[in-house]
């Protein structure tokens, strides 16, 4: 029988830390880092970063250093060698994350995971795998497909996009309605630290203690960096069945949304997507679908045994009808449902049919607040000058409207995002939050001020510095930083009772990490918002100015400080 992940655990660190120091210089990092993983797997020529700048994202930043390790061992050796150069760490899977999460915006090292691709093992009768990190979503599915078994979570980027990835940003998928994202699907991890040492959490089925699995599922490498995931397998269903249903307007087809799981039914997956969208998905893929550029579609799975599902079909058909389909269409093959499917989870490939660029969203909201949302995101682009295609997770609200653009239009970019921002405010308005699977990464950092209470912002940094205290791995990520260092250090005390407020006052000597790359001065981006003054060093490293999307002309520089951080209680 394969073994799992073990359940073990050695607790971080959290006494006080010293001042940030180099013990060794970038001559000496870059020849040791070659003496670990040999010279084709340590990139410093900026022709290799250039590869490595940028995720799915707009924002561009190089790294000084790409490391491709092939081991746990490795990566940990890698994380030591940079702590003793003060260099910040940045785990990046494939690089189809949506958030920036995977932008070196200090510069650092970026260690690349997708040389650890290895399904280590497979335990049929516990219904578990053990992978590495750089595991293609769906290369696991395909390997255990013949014996009767799939990995659920699957985001349109399964092909591409890596498992690794997946935990890091609790990723989710049109199939996980029913079944749940990612974090409901990993049992057990091996995770890195940020002193280098490896710890195993979870592994066993109900094991007492803290859920540490569940609390590294979606941290975005801020607190570790995952080396092994023990995933669910969950079995093939006996029956599928598909259907297309289409609509005139928004409303019957939201309707429909709400009624359907109303009514106790929960498909394997319940996707819609408007007229924009249909139309350069049917001209891309020839998928079947409505091509007028006006009807919406919802894309329904139904599973399970065979016996009673012809009859849930018939419901749903019907509870369509009743709410004011135009047609209901059943996929009477194998090849029809694949080529629904493949619309779908394309989609995102054929928007260069509309315009050049994209910006993708991701909210979720009620499901009952669905038509207000989207004529609220049409509203709001018609005001900005964008187009828009929606394509989305109904079935859980998880929104995802594309702005469509033209970077090399002066203004462009900002636009772009001073619209996304409006929409992701009338998100949390409506009772919903700032992602439902993409992460917040470095883009959405300054939205977690509008979806949490500086109450909440505190503990959930306060926990990143018990793993994280130097502030070294992926920084810049999840936590805002716009406001002023003696802001946040307001910040820091009011969110604690008086009693703890102490320990929220800056000591000397504490480290202070700073943004590598060009000086920054004082300015105010487009939302209005002062630029900190962020002094670099001259490195190769940071948000750039080669790049026509930096995070200058956003308007979004690193972080002077360490986020709001709130000092282990015994600093």
């Amino acid at each position: 029988m394969a073994t799992a992940l073990a359940p073990t655990f050695t607790a971080p660190v959290t006494t006080a830390t010293a001042p940030l120091t180099s013990t060794i210089d970038r001559t000496t990092l870059v020849r040791r880092l070659i003496a670990l993983l040999g010279p084709e797997y340590v990139l410093t020529q900026r022709g290799d970063l250039l590869v490595y700048d940028a995720d799915g994202t707009h924002e561009h930043a190089l790294p000084d250093i790409v490391v491709l390790p092939q081991t746990t061992q490795q990566v940990a050796e890698v994380v030591k060698l940079a702590g003793a150069a003060g260099m910040p760490v940045i785990p990046r899977g494939a690089g189809t994350g949506l958030a920036g999460g995977a932008t070196a915006v200090r510069g650092g090292i970026i260690i690349s995971l997708t040389r650890m691709n290895t399904i280590r093992s497979i335990d049929y009768a516990n219904r578990r795998a053990v992978v590495d990190p750089g595991v293609v979503n769906l290369h696991l599915s395909q390997a255990i497909m013949p014996h009767g078994y799939y990995y659920a979570p699957d985001p349109a980027s399964q092909k591409s996009s890596t498992i690794g990835g997946n935990v890091g940003t609790n990723a989710g998928g049109p199939h996980c309605l029913a079944n749940g994202v990612t974090v409901n699907h990993v049992l057990g991890l091996e995770v890195v630290l940020p002193d280098g040492r490896i710890i195993q959490t979870g592994g066993v089925p109900d094991a007492p203690g803290y859920d540490l699995t569940g609390m590294f599922v979606g941290s975005e490498g801020t607190m570790g960096i995952v080396t092994g995931v023990t995933c669910r397998l969950m079995h093939t269903p006996e029956t599928v069945r598909v259907l297309l249903a289409i609509f005139d307007t928004i409303e019957p087809a939201s309707a429909t949304v709400g009624n359907i799981i109303g009514a106790g039914i929960i498909p394997g997956a319940l996707e819609m997507m408007d007229g924009p969208g249909c139309k350069a998905v049917e001209a891309a893929y020839h998928a079947g679908y409505p091509d007028d550029g006006t009807s919406i579609i919802l894309l329904i799975e139904l599973d399970g045994l065979a016996e009673g599902l012809d009859e849930l079909t018939t419901r749903v058909i019907t509870i369509c009808n009743e709410a004011g389909a135009r047609s209901v269409r059943l996929a009477a093959s194998q090849a029809e449902r694949d080529a629904l499917w493949a619309g779908r989870k394309g989609a995102l490939g054929a928007m260069g049919r509309l315009a050049p660029n994209y910006y993708l969203q991701d909210s979720v909201v009620p499901r009952t607040k669905l038509p207000q949302i989207l004529n609220y995101v049409t509203q709001v682009a018609n005001e900005y000058k964008l187009q828009t295609a929606n394509m989305f997770h109904a079935g859980d609200g998880n929104l995802h409207p594309l702005l469509l653009f033209d970077r090399r239009e002066k203004g462009a970019i900002e636009r772009t995002l001073e619209a996304a921002m409006e929409m992701t405010r009338a998100c949390i308005a409506a009772g919903g939050a700032i992602s439902g699977e993409h992460g917040v990464g470095f883009e959405k950092r300054k939205a977690m001020t509008i979806a949490f209470t500086t109450e909440d912002l505190a503990a959930m940094a306060k926990l990143k510095r018990t793993f994280n205290p130097l502030d070294l791995f992926n920084p810049d990520k999840v936590f805002p930083a716009s406001q002023g260092c003696g802001e946040i250090r307001e910040l820091k005390a009011s969110a604690m009772p008086a009693a703890y407020a102490k320990i929220a006052e800056p000591r000397p000597g504490d480290p202070i990490p700073r943004a590598r790359g060009p000086h920054y001065g004082h300015g105010h981006d487009a939302h209005g918002m002062e630029e900190m003054n962020a002094p670099g060093g001259a490195s190769v490293g940071g948000v750039d100015e080669y790049s026509h999307t930096s995070a200058n002309e956003h308007g979004t520089t690193p972080a002077e400080i360490d986020d709001v951080a709130v000092p282990a209680a015994n600093d």
